[in-house]
């Protein structure tokens, strides 16, 4: 795999959206749930039929681009470089991008909770993409314009069925009668690294979700790999419980 620091115009990434990435927060100078960010990686890059890379490079590649105790390092991965054409035949090098940024402060949202709101804009339906963070995110451009126009934190995002997926930039989970459930993303929408990280520590069902689920909801939270989870404590006008997030959470590593 090329290690590059700048795409040109030959890229797959650039010229296609070719490609596939992940953002880490760093924190006591540790990228932190790295292995679900490397697995996630190496799994969409099957997925997208992306030549295979080695993982102990990219890590040692990853640690070297830290440079702060706390902040964000983002690696993006293209299919590698090519002519004019969509297709990927003999393309066997494939680019990686690693930045760095500062890391945003999420600990308002933390403490006070968010206010939700609904997105008009719909996620297609597209098994073969669903759960990846591909290099494609027109979708999430437009849901964070729509977003702009708001007086709400965050929007519940459907897709062209109708059922909750995901908010702009992080999964969903949300608790009815004592029970914590999250969207299937079997048709739309990305696997979090956060979303992966709870699954794999507390007991959540996943299942296909509406709106009136929400609606009845006794609480609902966002997770992403740097907010790490946010309580919701407004939906569409309804109070939620944040006081139930914290303690299902609770002990579990953010």
């Amino acid at each position: 795999m090329l290690y590059l620091q700048v795409p040109n115009s030959t890229d797959r990434s650039f010229q296609y959206g070719d490609g596939l990435f992940t953002t880490i927060k760093v924190k006591d100078g540790k990228a932190m749930l790295w292995d679900l960010h490397l697995q996630r990686l190496v799994e969409g890059a099957k997925r997208l039929l992306i030549h295979s890379f080695d993982v102990d490079e990219l890590t040692s590649q990853v640690q070297q681009a830290i440079s702060a105790p706390e902040q964000v390092v983002k690696v993006l991965i293209s299919r590698g470089q090519s002519g004019r054409g969509y297709s990927p035949q003999g393309i066997e090098s494939p680019c990686c991008y690693i930045s760095t940024a500062a890391l945003p402060d999420y600990s308002g949202w933390q403490t006070q909770g968010i206010r939700l709101g609904i997105a008009d804009f719909k996620l297609a339906q597209q098994p073969a993409l669903a759960g990846l963070k591909h290099n494609n995110r027109l979708e999430q451009v437009l849901i964070k314009a729509e977003l702009i126009k708001t007086d709400v934190d965050e929007l519940v995002v459907l897709d062209q069925s109708g059922a909750v997926i995901e908010v702009s930039a992080a999964n969903l989970m949300f608790s009815k009668d004592g029970i914590w459930f999250t969207p299937y993303l079997d048709q739309a929408g990305v696997s979090g690294v956060m979303r992966q990280h709870i699954l794999d520590q507390r007991s959540v069902s996943e299942g296909k979700f509406y709106l009136n689920d929400l609606q009845q909801a006794e609480a609902i939270l966002i997770c992403n790999a740097l907010m790490g989870v946010v309580p919701v404590k407004q939906f569409a006008g309804q109070t939620k419980n944040i006081e139930l997030v914290r303690q299902f959470v609770s002990g579990v590593e953010l």
